[in-house]
């Protein structure tokens, strides 16, 4: 049976561990389980019990955390996200399956409520093998992530075949990167009744107000590397942010995700330390007004940066 998302916040584990597309390479951090209980601790505490990885995180390390720190709560009390990566598939009779069970395996885990193909790579080849986990019952509900929406339909066709559906969509989406806005995408998944993730609201903590030239992102690390450049043209939108939220009691952070809410979609917030878990607790109570969406938006189209990255469709 489907375990619908009834919160409207998800807590993302992209950052935790080390290793290939970890949190590291990525976000320039180590951090390990223990670093991270406390957070997760705070996160539960708070009713905040879904969390979203990948197998592909950390090549495996966030989804080893995730499993560790989860081990002792009840598993009907949490919302288990993670991801089919095709590029790193191995050459077996069925890679979904085989990376599947991996999964399930560093999460301490028999099902996983969302369960998602990362990117599409192939859609007529990957779509078909995740039917079988379906209808298992072992999947409980599917989503893909990092489709263009003509990619999604073709899921979605394929799907109806077999008598099985998409439940969620996964995408880049934050005031500076609005392609699933203008392309149709978030329109058609509330359209359909698909619940609409959206990741990197926060653009990797360029979004927060805590970076700025004086203070760039950690050099060595891909956000680093991707962003340090574009931190003094992204002052004008964290002043915003910051503006705005004053007005609500809410930081730089809180009101950039309060504007992913207020499109309709379900913001996927990376938490590494306490009080992130403690803010993202918060968002859902900030109600920014539509002068305030049409304010920070206006912003953000004035700033002259390219948002797509490398693992998007379109890129």
């Amino acid at each position: 049976m489907s375990k619908k998302n009834t919160q409207t916040v998800m807590v993302g584990a992209w950052s935790w561990g080390c290793g290939f597309a970890g949190g590291d390479q990525v976000f320039g951090q180590t951090l390990d389980a223990q670093a991270l209980r406390p957070v997760v601790n705070k996160a539960l505490d708070l009713g905040l019990t879904q969390f979203d990885t990948a197998a592909v995180y950390g090549a495996g390390a966030s989804e080893t955390i995730v499993g560790e720190l989860l081990a002792d709560v009840p598993r009907e009390n949490v919302f288990l996200s993670t991801k089919f990566t095709p590029q790193i598939a191995t050459d077996t009779a069925d890679p979904v399956e085989t990376m599947f069970e991996e999964s399930l395996k560093r999460l301490r885990t028999d099902y996983i409520d969302l369960y998602w193909i990362h990117n599409s790579m192939d859609v007529e080849r990957w779509t078909p093998m995740v039917v079988p986990l379906i209808k298992s019952g072992r999947v409980r509900s599917f989503g893909v992530s990092n489709h263009s929406p003509e990619q999604l339909v073709r899921v979605c066709e394929i799907l109806d075949k077999y008598d099985c559906k998409v439940s969620a969509v996964q995408n880049h989406l934050s005031l500076l990167h609005r392609t699933s806005m203008d392309d149709g995408m978030l329109e058609f998944c509330h359209k359909h009744d698909i619940d609409f993730y959206a990741y990197m609201v926060l653009e990797q903590g360029a979004l927060t107000g805590r970076f700025d030239p004086e203070h760039p992102m950690p050099a060595n690390s891909g956000r680093g590397q991707f962003y340090n450049k574009y931190l003094p043209a992204l002052q004008a939108l964290n002043d915003e942010l910051a503006r705005i939220g004053a007005r609500h009691s809410a930081t730089v952070a809180q009101t950039a995700s309060a504007w992913a809410i207020a499109k309709g979609t379900i913001p996927i917030l990376g938490m590494t330390k306490v009080r992130h878990a403690e803010e993202a607790a918060q968002v859902t109570k900030i109600k920014l007004s539509a002068e305030d969406v049409a304010t920070l938006e206006a912003c953000a189209k004035a700033i002259p940066m390219p948002t797509l990255r490398e693992w998007e469709a379109g890129a």
